[in-house]
């Protein structure tokens, strides 16, 4: 069970999250996964996934009816893991008191030690793509470990 932190929650966060609901899929574990993504901030609440987000996944035959929300205290209580994709969001994930969850990177699986997978906003289609590569190496590294 796990949430996947970011920023606006309309990048980074729903190509993970679609990453691994497809990868769990696939490999029919779906059942013993809960996914999910949030952001730290309320930016972008209710909105679908940033356009170039959603072409990237369509573009490795992957779907998601992906809305925007805000993390909640809950979360922190409900997910075992949440994987972060920077340092600031792990600072401000690490400042919940009571939490349940273990909060690390998702960078901290990526066998190419690329730690920080880092916002593409601001940035083109090949930005989005070195996303994608990045969470799925994460995930599948993620999803390998005992849990």
């Amino acid at each position: 069970v796990w949430i996947i932190g970011s920023r606006r929650n309309i990048c980074r966060s729903p190509i993970a999250e679609a990453v691994f609901r497809k990868l769990v899929t696939d490999e029919k574990v779906e059942n013993k996964w809960m996914t999910d993504s949030a952001a730290v901030s309320d930016w972008n609440v209710g909105r679908s996934p940033d356009a170039r987000a959603l072409s990237c996944l369509r573009n490795h035959g992957i779907e998601t009816a992906h809305k925007a929300r805000q993390i909640t205290k809950d979360d922190f209580q409900t997910f075992d893991y949440i994987l972060c994709m920077d340092e600031s969001n792990l600072r401000k994930s690490n400042q919940v008191k009571d939490c349940k969850a273990k909060i690390e990177l998702l960078g901290t699986y990526d066998p190419q030690k690329q730690l920080i997978i880092e916002d593409p906003y601001y940035g083109n289609e090949k930005d989005f793509e070195t996303v994608y590569e990045q969470c799925v190496r994460c995930c599948k590294a993620f999803l390998e470990k005992p849990h």
